[in-house]
């Protein structure tokens, strides 16, 4: 045996206790005739007391950072105690020391805090997790997964697997495809989510269906994806869209308070995709602050078909507003102080090729009631204060106004709202605040295919299983009907980020004929992709809906990041890549020719 104990888990009661442990060596302290050895495994650190004797005996053996030992003694009070880690009030006094294996010294440090650069610590990630904030990470993404589990099987859910070897299908984001030896030119597409399974799952009776699984995408990566990643996904029968907004916003509840004990009793608030973006600039809306936008001008449509135009601004022969299609402003509360320095700091930032703003207006409301704006020459005060009351502004508040074309606007708008939050300290990772975003559009027009070419269509805003609200279900027939529709469709919202989605799903074959149509899928193509879906329904389907969780998200959100990568114990880097097995890579000749597969030169 080469341990009675976990390092971290050693406390007072245990003094007077021979005990046996077993780790890294974090740092080795020399003071004169004793040493000092900081032992670490996955529980913690525990400091080892050699005294002059057994300091003698381990001088040839040359102990560095990360050697393995194991140590036996007797656990005593520390005679200087610390609070800095839960072990403080005791030491190991080491009776007997053994190196169980030498290390060479590693790249970077493995402290709380590490001096190596991103590509280094991926290169050499199995040191990389060894470090604190890395295991409190990846303990943390166990107690969701334990906790996910355990709410959805007392609700009654299955886990069940399904394949990972399927059909490339080509609407959505691109798939990972992989070749097939034994049919020759035939190609497996890697899910990007089980969703076809587990709808045939609901066919098959199973009425409640779950599976945290591995789910693959081939698309451009940012902080907070990954081409591999894991949901939570989830799918239920004989439910409409209340059920399975009530049975989710559970779950989330449960995680809050079995995670980071928060209780959560309220229901959470419920918005529009319309008014989600008429208030915030996007679907994903953060609402632990305000600032919401303020539409001083936008033309007819400007987020819903139905929307009429405002236009507070006509009529002062200003260029910048005339020629603007919209003009939206936030207020920051507070702040009618900004120096000229820092107002040009903040259009420096909206002026980036990233947000693609030419400029910013500034209105200040002075503390003494005064308004200061860097618009003035155009517009009386009574005006300005009119602009101003349309964001609630208060005296000592300042509002920060963009202008340009109506869907870039009200991007940069949304932008510089999450900004100014995140530069005045509003975005505590520590305050949680979930809403729902329902009634999303059903479908989005594209003018154009991804590699530029192609007619426009209609393509489907989730996916074309999606069923449409049940009072629009006709709707599918009348094309000039099509920018109206709303989906059945909904996603858990979290601290600004998609938390998860889903949608109650169509169930009726000739419904799911006409849905493919729409689309712009023939009979023949959806017989050849779906027809073992649309086969399905003829034999009783059941009603159904569903929902994914990342669960990648999910556990960085309850960590107080939104990076993913450190949730995950083997990631990718921002280019797809993982350096430390340097993958992908080339394959031999004899294995391409097995495949029937010859490479073709990428063009410059």
């Amino acid at each position: 045996m080469y341990r009675s104990h976990y390092c971290g888990i050693l406390r007072a009661t245990h003094i007077n206790q021979e005990v046996q442990v077993a780790g890294w060596i974090q740092t080795v302290r020399a003071f004169g005739s004793i040493t000092f050895i900081d032992l670490r495994d996955r529980s913690g650190i525990v400091q080892l007391y050699l005294d002059e004797a057994q300091t003698q005996q381990i001088a040839t053996l040359n102990l560095g950072r990360e050697f393995v030992i194991q140590a036996k003694g007797i656990v005593i009070e520390r005679s200087n105690k610390t609070d800095k880690i839960p072990t403080g009030e005791i030491e190991i006094k080491v009776a007997e020391l053994k190196v169980l294996n030498p290390a060479k010294t590693p790249p970077f440090t493995i402290e709380e805090l590490s001096d190596g650069g991103e590509e280094l610590r991926m290169k050499y990630r199995y040191l990389d997790l060894r470090r604190s904030p890395l295991q409190r990470n990846i303990q943390l993404r166990y107690q969701v997964n334990r906790a996910v589990r355990n709410y959805l099987d007392e609700n009654g859910f299955l886990d069940i697997e399904t394949p990972f070897l399927i059909g490339s299908t080509p609407e959505g984001a691109r798939d990972f495809v992989v070749p097939s030896r034994m049919n020759p030119n035939e190609f497996y597409g890697l899910p990007q989510s089980p969703q076809t399974f587990k709808q045939l799952l609901m066919v098959a009776g199973y009425d409640r269906y779950f599976q945290i699984v591995k789910c693959f995408r081939d698309e451009d990566l940012r902080a907070d994806r990954q081409p591999e990643f894991t949901q939570i996904d989830c799918e239920m029968s004989f439910v409409e869209q209340e059920d399975v907004l009530q049975m989710f916003e559970g779950l989330l509840k449960h995680l809050l308070k079995e995670i980071k004990d928060i209780s959560y009793s309220e229901a959470f608030p419920r918005i529009s995709w319309s008014e989600s973006m008429r208030r915030f600039g996007n679907d994903k809306p953060d609402i632990r602050f305000g600032m919401e936008l303020v539409h001083l001008k936008s033309p007819k449509g400007a987020i819903d078909l139905q929307d009429e135009a405002v236009d507070y601004l006509s009529g002062a022969d200003f260029k910048v507003v005339d020629e603007a299609e919209a003009v939206i402003g936030i207020v920051v509360k507070g702040k009618a102080a900004y120096t000229r320095k820092e107002i040009d700091n903040i259009t420096d930032w909206v002026k980036r090729p990233q947000i693609g703003m030419n400029g910013m207006m500034f209105i200040k409301y002075n503390e003494d009631g005064s308004i200061k704006s860097s618009i003035d020459k155009f517009y009386t005060p009574e005006q300005l204060a009119k602009f101003l009351a349309l964001g609630d502004a208060a005296p000592g508040d300042i509002m920060l106004i963009l202008s340009g074309a109506n869907n870039r606007t009200i991007k940069a708008a949304s932008e510089l709202r999450l900004e100014m939050a995140k530069q005045l300290g509003l975005r505590n990772p520590a305050v949680y605040a979930p809403l729902w975003v329902i009634d999303f559009p059903l479908l989005e027009y594209a003018e154009q295919d991804e590699d530029g070419g192609g007619a426009g269509r209609w393509v489907a805003r989730h996916h074309p299983f999606t069923a449409p609200k049940p009072d629009q279900i006709s709707w599918l027939a009348d094309r000039d009907k099509f920018p109206y529709l709303k989906a059945n469709a909904y996603d858990l919202v979290l601290n600004g980020n998609e938390l998860g989605g889903g949608s109650i799903r169509i169930f009726q074959k000739k419904l799911q004929q006409d849905m493919f149509r729409a689309l712009g899928i023939s009979d023949e193509e959806a017989k050849d992709k779906f027809g073992f879906l649309l086969n399905a329904f003829e034999y009783g389907a059941p009603p159904h809906g569903g929902i994914a969780f990342g669960m990648d998200r999910l556990c960085a959100l309850l960590g107080g990041d939104e990076i993913i990568r450190d949730y995950i114990a083997f990631p990718k880097n921002n280019a797809g890549r993982d350096v430390m097995l340097n993958a992908p890579s080339s394959i031999a000749q004899k294995q391409l020719d097995e495949l029937f597969l010859s490479l073709v030169k990428p063009t410059e």
